[in-house]
């Protein structure tokens, strides 16, 4: 029994760490497609659709990290930190829609570092 627990732990861990990445790498591919939405027509669907995804991947975080914390009973900070990446993630859509680059462009900026951040601690 207690050899399943540790299993699930270390599989539930993994999972995170690779939700961490993939947001990170999310994150990272929208700085590209906002240049390419300055130089090309294509830019601006490609930064429409990986917004979409950068969404999904924050969204995949918070799953992975209540995933990792419920089976073992471990720290809830995890949650804490993918809870506000999902609301950092939430204000950028808006301001994005908003058209609002002067809070935009800096808050992408913070999520990667603050991404980037959370997948080195892991």
């Amino acid at each position: 029994m207690a050899t399943q627990v540790t299993v699930t732990a270390q599989r539930s861990s993994t999972f995170l760490q690779i939700a961490i990445a993939l947001q990170t790498l999310t994150i990272f591919l929208q700085a590209v497609s906002a240049g390419l939405l300055l130089t090309s027509s294509y830019g601006e669907v490609l930064h429409s659709v990986g917004a979409r995804v950068m969404y999904g991947a924050s969204m995949l975080y918070l799953l992975a990290a209540v995933l990792a914390w419920k089976p073992g009973g471990g720290s809830p900070r995890p949650v804490r930190h993918a809870t506000g990446f999902l609301v950092l993630a939430s204000v950028q859509v808006v301001l994005g829609i908003a058209h609002v680059p002067s809070l935009h462009l800096p808050l992408g900026v913070l999520m990667f570092g603050l991404s980037v951040l959370a997948l080195a601690r892991r």
